[in-house]
């Protein structure tokens, strides 16, 4: 978990001046912690952390996925029922700390690199993360993403998918995960190793949806 912990800060520490939505008490204080801690090697980033910073729970695989109603980077608002009503399509979600930083970039890049074998899946990409929605949709049209990313502003949705990490007086970030969600809603997979596997991710997604696919079918 330690090791989760210091690799997101030290992801969403170091994005640009996209990082963080305009400035108000919470993000202040949240730039000002992750400039501090960017600034300092791995053992001190372990003593930087406050005590009382956590990790949801995730939920049960073969259950229903947990709903949320999300503004998109499109301008529209995304749920689950909405994004899987044709029943027909799997969905990947996945969770990431900051657009624009290094692990975040290379990570949408190998989704949209293999878009077309995703289609041939009939599968579907929808990124979440606390960024917001300009953000999220600056960071589609740079990297000419075929997908959107929803704002989860908060972190509630990341909270629901075990998905987040909260750090008191700082907020709340969305830890580095990704959901495999079949046709019907229900959750199928969760890969919570992802961090130290970002360039190979999407590639690992792939070979999980073609086994899960032919599970059922």
């Amino acid at each position: 978990m330690m090791k989760k912990i210091l690799c997101l800060l030290s992801l969403v520490a170091c994005s640009s001046a996209y990082s963080l939505s305009p400035s108000n008490g919470v993000t202040d204080s949240r730039r000002a912690f992750l400039s501090r801690t960017a600034s300092v090697g791995a053992v001190s980033l372990a003593t930087a952390l406050p005590s009382g910073a956590n990790a949801a729970t995730l939920p049960n695989v073969g259950t229903k996925a947990p709903d949320f109603e999300l503004p998109n980077s499109r301008g529209e608002i995304s749920t689950l029922d909405s994004i899987t009503k044709d029943g027909k399509k799997w969905t990947v979600i996945y969770f990431y700390p900051g657009a624009f930083t290094s692990g975040c970039t290379l990570e949408a890049r190998g989704f949209q690199r293999d878009i077309e074998s995703y289609r041939a899946l009939n599968a579907q990409i929808v990124g979440v993360s606390v960024d917001s929605v300009e953000k999220n949709a600056q960071f589609c049209t740079s990297e000419g993403l075929d997908f959107y990313m929803l704002t989860d502003n908060g972190g509630a949705v990341s909270k629901a998918y075990g998905s987040a990490l909260s750090i008191p007086g700082f907020g709340t970030f969305s830890n580095r995960q990704t959901y495999l969600i079949d046709p019907t809603g229900n959750l199928r997979w969760v890969f919570t190793d992802v961090e130290s596997r970002v360039a190979r991710h999407s590639a690992e997604v792939l070979e999980k949806l073609a086994e899960l696919q032919k599970e059922t079918a």
